[in-house]
């Protein structure tokens, strides 16, 4: 049945599924922008498994009335709706909130008090509506799946670097309309092949041709406001792909989480088990369905496992291994120091040890191939090939004794795997965005992200340091200046000191203990 649901100012689109049987049910709610229903065959799985499935547009998108404004009232209206699912007599009062990408963003709200941001204060907006109790509107566990954890979160690297493609695709997609056109940045980019290039990047809008008033909020606050999740206090289930761009906020949200907290880290994409990458493995084809309603089953017993435990999937092997938030927290891993020639197991420079991070013409993000007959927009460096196989499970980083002539620089560090025959395929990226002084050499550390790799014998691993990742990534303009809202660029002069600058990588030796999903994700 298909119901509208008040909340203060709309009334929201809403499919309900029921079990079969006189009830009451427990029940799962997905609040999502991208309409309700495509999720039909999830519902009537839910609905086969004994839960009511609760299914509904967010405010202001496709069916639902009210404005559109991302992020903006998804705790008040999420809490509302919960009210309006325990109120009914189908309802046996246990909620489970459930959602992937925006709308896992929508069912963390509403287990979490005060998480939702207050609106910027230049849009005029009406402030959220304001926290209610939790035992009245908040969900008994939570099903997160390659969350999109906050508009700032997903704007920026933690470093606070721009993601600019992503960010932009998304907004012309979804951004101030009802409903959705996935293909329009593709449209608008074959008509201006260089549209992203054009500056300020503020003005985006314009160049699409199409009003985005909420285009200039995606990029305040100047920096990521990642969201306190320790104040969670019922059971999660953190789902996410290790080629997922919100990977690290997928460990982050487990990893920080109040109360019972479960991890589930793929080799896949943000499609999750659609979107297998190239190093998924048949051992790796988790029936995340099957997976779901059992861990909701355990969620709501009246006892469970404290603690934050999970399982990651090696990627290139069959294998999955438990982890816990320790695993992922960053170490000193195993250093390979670089080296400017001679022999050794580190990365050797072959070219850029002075290079230029021009923006005009940036190191690309959609390119892997390397020029030598380019301009010297990188450091380039290479290991020999690896003697044996070689595991890779935890975080990563590159240790960088460096230094530019402009006092604002952003440096990328990206860590590519080249096969026997010379395949290039990307394993890392990093980024920090630095403000030193100019010409001064500096030592900081840039964090790679987790990796969870089998890499075979003959795989050498090539290094690439530069200042620019476009055009995932906005570019830095060296002067100082708001990279959204700048209009000049300069070139900046880099130099890479290979005395000091290492990289760091989670090996793995010896013997570890398999597991299976469906037995790390007991509550």
């Amino acid at each position: 049945m298909s119901v509208q649901v008040p909340v203060p100012g709309a009334a929201l689109a809403t499919d309900v599924r029921l079990p079969a049987g006189a009830g009451p049910f427990p029940a799962v709610v997905l609040r999502t922008p991208y309409d309700r229903r495509g999720h039909r065959g999830e519902a009537r799985a839910w609905a086969a498994h004994g839960f009511a499935a609760v299914v509904q547009d967010v405010r202001g998108r496709h069916a639902s009335g009210g404005d559109w404004h991302p992020y903006r009232h998804e705790a008040g209206d999420g809490a509302d709706t919960l009210r309006w699912i325990r109120a009914q007599p189908w309802s046996d009062g246990r909620v489970i909130a459930v959602g992937a990408s925006y709308a896992a963003y929508c069912a963390l709200v509403t287990a979490v008090p005060g998480a939702e941001p207050a609106p910027p204060a230049t849009t005029g907006a009406p402030a959220p509506a304001a926290s209610v109790p939790r035992s009245a509107a908040a969900p008994d566990g939570v099903i997160a799946a390659v969350p999109a954890v906050g508009q700032a979160a997903v704007a920026r690297e933690p470093s606070g670097v721009e993601r600019l493609l992503g960010r932009a695709g998304w907004w012309a997609a979804h951004g101030d309309r009802a409903g959705s056109d996935p293909a329009a940045l593709g449209k608008a980019l074959a008509d201006d092949p260089r549209l992203l290039e054009h500056l300020p990047v503020s003005a985006l809008p314009e160049r699409l041709g199409r009003p985005l008033p909420s285009w200039a909020d995606v990029w305040t606050p100047a920096a990521p406001d990642r969201t306190p999740w320790a104040d969670g206090r019922v059971p999660l289930l953190a789902v996410g792909g290790t080629r997922d761009p919100f990977a690290a906020d997928t460990l982050a949200l487990w990893r920080n989480w109040g109360g019972p907290a479960r991890l589930v880290l793929g080799p896949w994409g943000h499609g999750l088990t659609a979107e297998p990458a190239p190093e998924a493995r048949p051992g790796h084809r988790t029936d995340l369905g099957r997976l779901y309603v059992r861990w909701a089953r355990a969620a709501l017993a009246p006892t469970g496992r404290p603690g934050a435990h999970g399982a990651v999937a090696l990627g290139g092997s069959e294998h999955w291994y438990p982890v816990t938030p320790q695993d992922t927290a960053p170490d000193a891993g195993t250093a390979l120091p670089f080296v400017s020639s001679g022999s050794g197991t580190g990365p050797r420079l072959l070219r850029g040890r002075d290079f230029t991070a021009d923006p005009d013409r940036p190191m690309r993000s959609d390119r892997l191939d390397t020029d030598p007959r380019a301009h010297p927009d990188r450091a380039l460096l290479l290991t020999p090939p690896l003697p044996r196989p070689l595991d890779l499970l935890g975080p990563a980083c590159a240790r960088l004794r460096v230094a530019a002539d402009t006092p604002a620089a952003d440096w990328f560090v990206r860590l590519v795997a080249l096969d026997p025959r010379g395949r290039a395929e990307p394993l890392a990226l990093g980024t920090a965005r630095r403000t030193d002084p100019p010409g001064a050499p500096v030592t900081f550390t840039v964090p790679l992200g987790f990796l969870a790799r089998r890499l075979g014998a003959g795989t050498r691993l090539r290094v690439e340091i530069g200042g620019h990742h476009f055009p995932a990534h906005a570019r830095n303009p060296h002067t100082g200046d708001d990279p959204t809202t700048a209009t000049r660029l300069r070139p900046s002069r880099r130099t890479l000191h290979t005395d000091g600058s290492a990289l760091l990588l989670p090996v793995r030796t010896g013997r570890r203990p398999f597991t299976d999903p469906l037995q790390e994700i007991r509550t």
